[in-house]
């Protein structure tokens, strides 16, 4: 068993909220670990249609762990920050953080900076 499977601190000093979070954090790294066994099997076996069936399986289990990433990131708004700085972006994912502090890099959400795309409306001076 994974030593972050089980709560480390005591459960009656935790709230509720932390409780949940830690059961979707462990139901993650669960769903990714079958996903990775099945992955492995997929490559082992010679024989066409159980790898067929092992692929599924496999790509269920990476819709599991996207769904309780989304769940938690409805409920963790530090956690939305960083999804929407790095998921779906194209930049060297090592990049990304100082550009976005910068305000020059863009991903799923825009632009970084704050800015709408559409301009400034305010009239300029002759």
């Amino acid at each position: 068993m994974a030593q972050s499977a089980g709560l480390h601190e005591p459960e009656d000093r935790l709230s509720p909220a932390t409780i949940d979070r830690h059961r979707a954090f462990v139901s993650i790294q669960e769903e990714f670990e079958a996903a990775d066994w099945y992955d492995q099997r997929v490559d082992a076996t010679t024989n066409p249609e159980l790898a067929a069936i092992l692929a599924h399986n496999r790509d269920e289990e990476k819709e599991h762990a996207a769904m309780v990433l989304e769940w938690l990131r409805r409920q963790d708004p530090v956690l939305d920050g960083h999804l929407r700085t790095y998921l779906f972006s194209s930049e060297p994912v090592t990049e990304i953080e100082t550009e976005a502090k910068s305000g020059n890099a863009t991903g799923a959400g825009g632009d970084f900076s704050g800015a709408l795309g559409i301009g400034s409306l305010k009239a300029v001076a002759p």
